[in-house]
C-alpha cells in the first residue's frame, strides 16, 4: 500500500485528485502503512497550505431548547440531557467573548446559537450590533452559526462583518436520516449555499463516531468537496448522557487520525480544523493531528462540555515547534 499512498500523494501535489475507491482503501490501512497515509498527508497539506496553523474559539450565546432531534446533540428538546438553558446572551457578552478569544491567540471567533435556525428581529439585530463592534474593537475575524440560512438573512450577516458562515452538514446524505428526521439534509446543503451566494466564507463539516461506516465518511468529504467549502471542521463524538447516542462507543484515536489524512487528500486546499471531541477520543495522540493532516484546532470549550486547558494547548503548539498565524499566545 506504501507505494499507492505515494502515488496518490503525487497526483494531488501536481494537481490530480484521489477517487472514492482509493480513499476507501486507504481506510483500511493498518500498522506501517497507517503512517505512510499519515506523511503522504502531511506532505499534502504543507504544499497547499503551508505549516500555518489556525486556531479558532466559539461562543455558546444560546442554550438548549432545539426543535431538532439530532441524536448525538445534548442541546435537543427531544433529549432529557442536563445542559444549561438560556436566550440568546446580551451584546456586551458577545463582544467579550471575542476580545477574550483574541487574548488566546484565535484569529477565529464563532457566535453559535441553538436552535432551527434565527429570523429577522431583535435577536438578528443583536448578533449584527455584535458583530459590528466586534470588526471595529478587535482584530477577530467573526463567525456566525445560526442553524439554517437564506438568502436574506445570510446577506444581513455578511453586510454587518460576518467574515464566515458555519454550518455543518453533520455527516453523509446516506446516514443523516439515522441521525437526524426534524429536517432534510438538502435543507443544510441550501444553507451552505446560501452562505456562499451572500460573500461569506463558508466552514462545514461533521462529527465521527456516530454510527457511519468509512464509506460514509468518504462520501461527506466528497459532497463537502463538491460543495466547494472553504474550511472543514472535524468533531468526534463524546457521548452525552441522556441522548440517544449516550452508550456509543468512542471511535479510536487512530481512526480519527486516518479520517482527518483522508479528509487532507479529498480536500488538499482546505482548512482542516480539528474540534470538538479530540481529548476524549485522540487523548495522547492528539498532538498527531497536525502530522495526519489537519492545519488547524479549536481552543478553548465548546458547546456544551469543556476543552483542554489553553495553556495545555499552547505548550503542545510549541513542543511541535508549530506558530499558528496571527496568534498572541
Amino acid at each position: 500500500m506504501r507505494q499507492i499512498t505515494i502515488e496518490i500523494s503525487e497526483r494531488i501535489i501536481a494537481g490530480g485528485k484521489i477517487s472514492s475507491e482509493e480513499a476507501l482503501l486507504l481506510s483500511t490501512a493498518t500498522g506501517i502503512d497507517r503512517y505512510e497515509l499519515f506523511l503522504a498527508a502531511n506532505r499534502v497539506k504543507e504544499h497547499f497550505v503551508g505549516k500555518r496553523i489556525s486556531l479558532c474559539s466559539i461562543i455558546n450565546a444560546k442554550s438548549g431548547r432545539c426543535a431538532e432531534n439530532c441524536a448525538f446533540c445534548a442541546q435537543s428538546s427531544h433529549h432529557s440531557s442536563s445542559v444549561p438553558v438560556y436566550p440568546l446572551v446580551d451584546e456586551d457578552s458577545l463582544v467579550a467573548g471575542a476580545h477574550s478569544a483574541e487574548k488566546c491567540g484565535s484569529i477565529c471567533y464563532g457566535i453559535v446559537t441553538s436552535g432551527t435556525g434565527i429570523n429577522p428581529g431583535a435577536e438578528l439585530d443583536r448578533i449584527c450590533s455584535a458583530l459590528k463592534r466586534i470588526r471595529k474593537e478587535t482584530s477577530i475575524i467573526p463567525s456566525c452559526s445560526l442553524g439554517l440560512l437564506n438568502d436574506s438573512t445570510a446577506k444581513i450577516l455578511f453586510e454587518a462583518g460576518s467574515g464566515t458562515y458555519h454550518h455543518n452538514l453533520e455527516t453523509a446524505r446516506s446516514f443523516f436520516p439515522q441521525i437526524c428526521s426534524t429536517h432534510d439534509y438538502e435543507e443544510d446543503v441550501e444553507t451552505v449555499r446560501a452562505a456562499k451566494r451572500s460573500g461569506m466564507k463558508v466552514c462545514s463539516g461533521g462529527i465521527f463516531g456516530l454510527g457511519e461506516s468509512a464509506a460514509q465518511r468518504i462520501e461527506m468529504a466528497l459532497t463537502l468537496k463538491e460543495l466547494d467549502v472553504d474550511s472543514v471542521p472535524l468533531n468526534f463524538l463524546n457521548p452525552i448522557e441522556g441522548t440517544k447516542l449516550a452508550d456509543a462507543n468512542f471511535i479510536t484515536p487512530q481512526e480519527c487520525l486516518v479520517t482527518i489524512a483522508l479528509y487532507r487528500l479529498i480536500l488538499p486546499d482546505k482548512m482542516i480544523t480539528v474540534c470538538g471531541g479530540r481529548e476524549k477520543n485522540l487523548r495522547d495522540l492528539q498532538s498527531w493531528i497536525f502530522f495526519a493532516g489537519a492545519s488547524g484546532t479549536m481552543i478553548g470549550n465548546y458547546l456544551t462540555t469543556s476543552g483542554r486547558n489553553t495553556d495545555d494547548d499552547w505548550q503542545m503548539l510549541r513542543d511541535l515547534e508549530l506558530d499558528p498565524e496571527g496568534c498572541c499566545g
